[in-house]
């Protein structure tokens, strides 16, 4: 009995280790079998699609001009912030100032530091603006700041913008997932024959965490809050970006979609959730750069309303709540936007109108 009891034991024992040296060599086979990069797990968080539903009901926004819209105030009033927002001011500040000649808007640049949100929002918690302007929604920690000085910040989405890829005219890639892209950037792909494009290294180019929201949004939605990789090349502004982009086929960077849809050198490039269905940031068909300048991409408004690009934002007025003039005047600057004739100028600028 002992015989036939220990002959049973040596036969379990023998299964199990038969049976662990298969699974081991699956786990091998299965995980060096290819070197290309479907990606589809884990997920990065899309952006969030933008929240009509925030717009202030406020009656006066469904004037057609800026003159419908009371509680304007006197006085000089600094702000500043995000660099996506360059065109919206230089589109409707003018007309501001030709409305409400004593509302006096004056742009405000860091001293030692690059503009952007972050440091727009934290000039506008230290009392050095009135209002900021920002192209992501607040942070926890600039909230919990903000109260500490005894205020709170209130953020009103004034436009709709998007992030837009953009790659080297001659890449032969019909598009990217999210989950692709944000392959690119964490280091797990880099070359685009892993993405079902040419055999050749990708080089990925970013502006620095430090200076734009554009660039945290990126990292928190896109890469999930994964760190940027180490072959991430960094540049100071998308002009730098763009240039260096034209002369490297392997090259990727991406920005606001009103920086990059318009641009003769470079190919904006579709996006979507899962492969094969990409959505254009531009509105079809695509206009080569052979044809550019004398015709332009223009951004696919549709897609950006309706989310079905899948990488859309807020653009926001962040306000000061304390009861004084800076909140009157953060609040005066949203609606004059946000009025028919300030959609019609922020859509004039190459953004999409909230309204």
């Amino acid at each position: 009995m002992s015989s036939q009891k220990n002959e049973t034991a040596v036969l379990v024992l023998t299964l199990l280790i038969v049976a662990g040296g298969l699974a081991g060599g699956f786990w091998w086979l299965t995980r060096n079998s290819s070197t290309s990069v479907e990606l589809s797990d884990p997920q990065p968080r899309s952006i969030s699609t933008p929240n009509t539903s925030d717009i202030t009901s406020d009656p006066e926004l469904t004037g057609s001009s800026f003159s419908g819209v009371s509680g304007i105030p006197k006085g000089l009033f600094s702000y500043g912030g995000s660099t996506s927002w360059a065109a919206i001011r230089q589109a409707i500040d003018p007309q501001i100032r030709a409305a409400y000649p004593e509302f006096q808007l004056r742009f405000v640049e860091p001293t030692n530091a690059s503009p952007g949100t972050s440091i727009g929002i934290r000039m506008l918690i230290e009392g050095r603006l009135t209002f900021a302007q920002s192209s992501r929604p607040l942070q926890d920690q600039e909230v919990s700041r903000a109260q500490q000085r005894g205020f709170n910040l209130k953020e009103i989405p004034v436009a709709i913008d998007g992030l837009a890829i953009a790659v080297h005219p001659s890449l032969n890639i019909p598009g990217l997932t999210l989950a692709q892209l944000q392959a690119i950037y964490t280091g797990k792909a880099n070359n685009w024959k892993q993405l079902g494009g040419p055999n050749l290294p990708i080089q990925p180019y970013s502006r620095p965490m430090s200076e734009g929201g554009t660039v945290e949004l990126f990292v928190q939605d896109v890469l999930a809050g994964q760190a940027l990789a180490a072959n991430v090349e960094f540049v100071g502004t998308t002009t730098q970006a763009l240039q260096k982009l034209a002369s490297n086929r392997g090259g990727i960077y991406y920005a606001s979609a009103p920086e990059i849809v318009p641009q003769c050198r470079i190919r904006p490039l579709p996006l979507g959730r899962q492969s094969g269905q990409f959505t254009p940031p531009y509105q079809e068909p695509l206009v080569t750069a052979n044809n550019c300048p004398q015709r332009r991409n223009q951004l696919n408004t549709d897609a950006f309303q309706t989310g079905q690009y899948p990488l859309t934002r807020n653009l926001y007025v962040v306000v000061k709540q304390d009861d004084d003039l800076a909140q009157q005047a953060g609040e005066a600057y949203a609606k004059l936007l946000l009025t028919q004739q300030g959609q019609s100028a922020i859509a004039n600028a190459g953004f999409v109108r909230m309204r």
